[in-house]
């Protein structure tokens, strides 16, 4: 890194029993990158405490509130130098801006506000104190998810025509928050999490179709709905979609696919050829030839000098030795912690510690799920164009 030393981050979030924190804290430990120095891990002060001794923090850097640590970490001289935030989502706003404000990198879970304008003051924000955003949306993590950003950019799919994704999961076929579940609690709840599967799985879709085509959505036509009785947030969507150049879309986000565990799949297709990966089985992409030529399908695997030179330096392990979830979401955190490491050196990045999601993106994720609400609330299709400030 351009600094002789680990970055010094803290965490927002991730108490005991939270997944999400521990994933993230593992991710962020996996390259030596980053020291885990601070937090302020629950809302409630002596759970907060009680999980930063488990961590063997020391006292003093373990707050009570955010704001206690946004102010003190920013004064201290060996303060932090980003934050995780790995809250509900109706806190990422509030808590983002009292570290950015003090000049404090992020590192956000998604989707990154629960309103679109909380995301363009939060892109203003970003811009005006000049600090590195990253937003984790891990599948852009996965080193075959960016090979197949890279085929695309070769042109090896030819004319863009169509992508499709589908992200299905089953765990909330059941109205699990009526059984004290903490994690169906809080994603289920409007207050804490606004959306339902659109902005917990449904962001993640549109992101992944627009990070390895390159397209932009322009107009989309959504069927949001509430299956399990008694839930107040949406549990499964499907959308039709319009993207830049005229390449179609389908975007399928559902939480009560019964069985289904994260079977996210991605299809790209073009002119000439198309893309098949899913990420139960991550370390395989499939080239799909045409199957009126004579060309036989590609399978890409993970480790292999053949992959894109922009793939390579996501690379952990050696070929026929599978990546996997806490892989991709460590490659979000050393290429955030990377470009940070160049801000604070004043020094440019290189070009893949630059390929994370952006505030830009978060924004953007945000103004899909208000147009897929609006869409299926009145029945139509809808302009889904959007530029966010700074983009």
């Amino acid at each position: 890194m351009a600094l002789d030393r680990p970055l010094r981050y803290g965490m927002v979030g991730g108490g005991p029993g939270a997944f999400i924190g521990a994933v993230h804290r593992s991710a962020a430990a996996l390259d030596g990158n980053l020291d885990l120095v601070a937090g302020a891990f629950s809302s409630d002060p002596e759970t907060s405490h009680r999980q930063g001794a488990a961590l063997h923090l020391a006292p003093d850097r373990v707050y009570d509130t955010y704001a206690q640590m946004a102010a003190a970490e920013a004064d201290r001289p060996d303060g932090i130098d980003v934050v995780s935030i790995v809250t509900p989502n109706h806190l990422h706003y509030d808590v983002a801006c009292a570290f950015v404000d003090r000049g404090i990198h992020v590192i956000c879970d998604k989707p990154m506000t629960t309103t679109l304008d909380d995301a363009e003051a939060l892109c203003r924000r970003v811009e005006a104190q000049d600090v590195v955003f990253c937003l984790t949306h891990t599948y852009a993590g996965y080193p075959l998810v960016k090979q197949a950003r890279a085929l695309v950019q070769q042109g090896r799919l030819g004319e863009l025509r169509k992508v499709v994704v589908a992200y299905p999961q089953g765990w909330l076929n059941r109205r699990l928050e009526a059984d004290d579940n903490k994690q169906a609690a809080w994603r289920t709840d409007p207050a804490l999490a606004g959306a339902g599967a659109l902005g917990d799985i449904g962001t993640h879709a549109e992101h992944l179709a627009r990070y390895v085509t390159g397209r932009a959505l322009e107009r989309l036509c959504a069927d949001v709905g509430t299956v399990v009785k008694g839930r107040a947030v949406d549990d499964d969507a499907s959308i039709l979609a319009r993207y830049e150049g005229g390449v179609r879309g389908l975007i399928h986000c559902s939480q009560i696919a019964a069985g289904e565990e994260n079977n996210l799949r991605l299809r790209v297709y073009g002119s000439e050829a198309g893309l098949a990966w899913d990420q139960e089985d991550p370390h395989r992409l499939t080239l799909l030839s045409d199957v009126n030529g004579d060309a036989p399908q590609q399978v890409y695997t993970h480790g292999r000098a053949s992959l894109a030179d922009s793939v390579q330096p996501f690379l952990r392990t050696p070929q026929g030795h599978p990546e996997g979830f806490i892989e991709a979401f460590a490659n979000l955190y050393r290429s955030a912690a990377h470009a940070i490491a160049a801000h604070e050196a004043g020094v440019a990045p290189a070009p893949w510690a630059q390929d994370v999601p952006t505030v830009q993106d978060g924004a953007r994720g945000v103004h899909f799920i208000q147009a897929a609400l609006r869409s299926s609330k009145n029945e139509m299709w809808v302009d889904a164009s959007y530029a966010p400030p700074g983009a």
